[in-house]
This record gives C-alpha cells, sequence and structure tokens, in this order.
C-alpha cells in the first residue's frame, strides 16, 4: 500500500507547478522542426530563445493499473502565424488515452488518427475537458493572449513517443487567420 503522502499531490493552476515534482521546460530552440514556417522561426530565434512551455508530471506509483498526471503551461505567442505550442507526442502503449482538464487561459489541443491522419481541433477552456483516444497523436496549443495551463491525466504505462512526431511532424497546423485559430494542411501554409 503507498504512503498517503505518496497519494497526495497539489499544483497551483495558475503555474502548473505540482508540489515536488521536476518539470521540463521547453524554449523554441527545442522545438526546431515544430513549426512550419522557417524563416520566421529563425527571426524570432535571432531575438530570443524564449520559454515556450512546460510540464510537470505527479508519478505516484507505476504499478498495471496506476494513473499519472501531468500539469502543463503554454506561453502565449506566435512564430508567424502559427501559435505557440508543444511538441505533440503519441502514447508508447499505443490504446493509451489521455484526458485534459482546462485550468486558464485558452487553447486547443490538434489531434491526429494515426492511421487514418485524420485531424480534428477541440478547444481547452478553463473547467472543460478534452478526451484523447489512443492512437492519436495529440499536441496542445495556446490561441490566447495569456498563460494556458492545464491537467493532462494518463495511465502510468502510457510512456511517451515524441520521435514519431519529430520524424513526421502533424499533417495540419493551427494559425491565426482574421484574429482566430484555423486548422489548416501543413503544406498549403505560404511562407
Amino acid at each position: 500500500m503507498l504512503e498517503i503522502k505518496k497519494l497526495l499531490s497539489s499544483f497551483d493552476p495558475a503555474t502548473a507547478v505540482i508540489s515536488g515534482a521536476d518539470a521540463a521546460w521547453r524554449r523554441l530552440s527545442d522545438l526546431f522542426g515544430c513549426f512550419s514556417d522557417l524563416t520566421a522561426y529563425k527571426a524570432a530565434m535571432a531575438l530570443d530563445d524564449a520559454l515556450v512551455y512546460s510540464v510537470a508530471s505527479s508519478a505516484p506509483a507505476d504499478g498495471e493499473g496506476d494513473m499519472h498526471y501531468g500539469a502543463g503551461l503554454i506561453m502565449p505567442g506566435r512564430i508567424g502565424r502559427e501559435y505557440f505550442m508543444t511538441k505533440g507526442h503519441l502514447h508508447v502503449w499505443r490504446e493509451a488515452a489521455e484526458l485534459y482538464i482546462g485550468l486558464s487561459g485558452g487553447g486547443v489541443i490538434l489531434m491526429e488518427d494515426e492511421s487514418t491522419g485524420e485531424s480534428r481541433l477541440a478547444p481547452l477552456q478553463p473547467n472543460h475537458t478534452v478526451y484523447v483516444p489512443g492512437h492519436t497523436a495529440h499536441r496542445t496549443i495556446n490561441t490566447g493572449s495569456t498563460p494556458l495551463t492545464y491537467l493532462g491525466i494518463y495511465p502510468a504505462k502510457a510512456g511517451l513517443d515524441y520521435s514519431a512526431i519529430a520524424k513526421k511532424n502533424f499533417r495540419c497546423v493551427v494559425i491565426e487567420r482574421n484574429g482566430k485559430p484555423v486548422m489548416v494542411e501543413r503544406r498549403s501554409i505560404s511562407k
């Protein structure tokens, strides 16, 4: 049986910091290849290697039926017309689903079915959930003007597969068009 201190944790919904958990901080330089507009990316990098997002994970146990959760924060910003985003991932255990809970700010989750390539967007707002099915690549995107924070809850054995996204990337991107986020095919973006 787990000790009570391993069963409890606290997080700050404004900063996505989980008490006692390590966080991964991703800067613009960590997202090379994620943005479709390489010229805009290089211009932004020449100005500053800005913080784009952070994710902290709570891992109380790793047994067969155990759950983990992560708290994420994505800063507002854009590279060209694309909004700041996470790298995105699939799960190593492809059957694993994930549940996202919006805490503050506003954004979307870009999802891509691994077998069909079908893409879709789901809004991620405070006090709303987004269910990401298994076999689905997903990327969280801040489409607002304030930091976006959220929780992601997933099976402990899910694992994170960033390499599949690094090789192929997402078929679609989310850009700002007339003040609103719009999903378009990556190849249709004019550079």
